[in-house]
């Protein structure tokens, strides 16, 4: 229970139905979807396409999303909506580019945008809408104009540069040459006229018709492989979820190249040490989390990647056994010296749960802010930048590749307890993302938080060799921390956001949490 004397926020209720989202105009369009009858994915994916209009610079229609969908009987099904690299990015023309790497910024990170076509199949599979319905609250607010948000107004200017230097983003992505400030209005008539034009005459409109056609036009002219075949060829894919159990539950994650896999991984070796002998906010609480997301993460650089290309050994790695040796590696006293290099990203996170009880926990992104920051003239696209997670070294198994999708940072979770969902959630944030979901996980069923406690909860992140502390984590912590050797640095902006929604099967009643290094909320009804 919090304490009501000091500023917070409490735990959305309700019986019927739920949303949270990252912005209140997306959280209102999924409740007002779910009140007129429509279903979880219906609201999830009105929920998606607001996001798109009003938060910019994390989400578009130029980039992926995945997702994963808890029938109300508890089977989950897990969608792989990722773009994929041009044919023609070969062994050939690797070796003659003479790249040692895929800049954030560079015009071969530019992947197929997967979005769409993953919006429209979770609505022909589980929705009960088509996509020009769903996309008419996102078509109408871009045409209006929306308010910029405090959150969405801080992240702005830091794209501002690449933005001004790209004739899309500054047709379209600027007020006056400039970021926009907290309340004013922003337009984006391209956007809505690409959006209409999708609704009109389906995802086919996005990947073979005029929106393929202006987007190929503008990275050709860069340099870019891209073709209008390796957009007419992109296909979204159902997969299975991976899973292991966690303190009596079974959490779900998207199988490879998703990076859920590193989170489970973690949860396993959290599992060999007792952690409800340790207080929440205990030194050794916080020391175990990062030593074992350094391990989990040796694993995720060496085994993610595509698997239509390299098939990851996901029972091994979630094996008891490989769990007891990385536990072993662990010095309670002492921290692990690991430096993987990490990237940031802007990415949404959203949940909803509906009367009958289907969860979709759901999460879209165009990698770095604004993606690429390459703009199309025309259509009002931002690019996202998600083959900058590619590596250029042959021999890696994510090394970029003809029509290959890349390791992906964005993970949506799900949580079930005697075979029904028990909690939707996801913490955005790049390659926080699985430290969110362990922290989330453990502020949740091992100390019994409910879902905006578990959220709330200060953050800390192993990074390059330091671990990165929210200033609201407490001084003896930070103390402790420094005294089993590890180095502390403040992170540049918040670690990450987040949302959750979970079920009490006794009550009928759903609890929701919305992370407060956003703008959004969570609302029940």
């Amino acid at each position: 229970m919090r304490n009501f004397e000091r500023p917070g926020r409490s735990a959305a209720y309700g019986s019927r139905g739920m949303a949270a989202t990252s912005a209140p105009l997306a959280t209102l369009a999924a409740i007002d979807t779910l009140r007129a009858g429509g279903n979880a994915a219906d609201a999830a994916v009105v929920a998606s396409a607001v996001l798109c209009v009003v938060e910019p610079a994390m989400t578009g229609i130029g980039g992926d999303c995945f997702a994963l969908v808890g029938a109300p009987d508890g089977k989950v099904s897990g969608l792989s909506a990722s773009g994929r690299s041009g044919l023609a990015a070969d062994a050939d023309w690797l070796k003659t580019s003479g790249l040692t790497g895929i800049a954030l910024r560079s015009i071969h990170a530019i992947t197929v945008p997967g979005a769409i076509d993953g919006w429209d199949q979770l609505l022909r599979k589980f929705g009960t809408m088509d996509l020009g319905e769903a996309l008419k609250p996102a078509i109408r607010l871009a045409e209006e104009g929306v308010p910029v948000t405090p959150r969405v107004a801080w992240d702005w200017p830091e794209d501002t540069p690449f933005l001004a230097a790209d004739e899309g983003g500054r047709i379209h992505c600027l007020k006056d040459g400039r970021a926009p400030r907290v309340g004013e209005i922003m337009h984006y008539p391209a956007l809505a006229r690409s959006m209409r034009l999708i609704g009109r005459e389906g995802r086919d409109a996005f990947y073979r018709g005029a929106i393929a056609e202006d987007i190929v036009a503008t990275v050709r002219a860069r340099g870019s492989l891209l073709t209008m075949e390796d957009f007419a060829a992109h296909e979204s894919t159902w997969v299975k979820p991976i899973a292991t159990e966690f303190a009596g539950h079974e959490v779900l994650e998207i199988p490879p190249p998703g990076q859920g896999l590193t989170a489970l991984i973690a949860m396993n070796v959290l599992s060999q040490f007792g952690l409800r002998r340790l207080a929440p906010d205990s030194v050794e609480r916080h020391h175990l989390e990062i030593e074992a997301m350094k391990l989990a993460w040796e694993l995720r650089n060496r085994h993610i990647a595509d698997p239509d290309f390299h098939e990851a050994p996901v029972d091994e790695l979630l094996s008891a056994k490989t769990a007891q040796k990385l536990a072993g590696m662990i010095d309670m006293n002492r921290a692990l010296d690991f430096g993987t290099a990490m990237r940031s990203s802007g990415t949404v996170y959203l949940s909803v749960v509906d009367e009958r009880r289907l969860a979709v926990s759901f999460i879209n992104s165009v990698y770095d802010g604004f993606g690429s920051c390459v703009v199309t003239p025309g259509t009002g696209i931002a690019l996202q930048n998600r083959g900058a997670c590619f590596v250029t070294d042959p021999d890696h198994p994510n090394c970029i590749g003809p029509r290959k999708r890349p390791l992906h940072t964005i993970i949506p979770a799900m949580v079930r307890k005697d075979g029904l969902v028990d909690m939707s959630y996801g913490v955005m944030g790049g390659d926080y993302q699985p430290m969110g979901h362990i922290t989330v996980a453990v502020n949740r069923y091992i100390h019994g938080m409910d879902p905006q406690e578990a959220i709330d909860w200060a953050r800390y992140f192993p990074k390059e060799g330091k671990v990165q502390v929210e200033s609201a984590v407490p001084e003896h912590v930070k103390k402790g921390l420094i005294e089993k050797g590890h180095a502390l640095t403040s992170p540049r902006a918040p670690l990450g956001g987040g949302q959750a929604i979970a079920i009490d099967r006794d009550s009928g009643v759903l609890a929701g949490g919305s992370d407060p290094r956003k703008d959004g909320f969570a609302l029940g009804y």
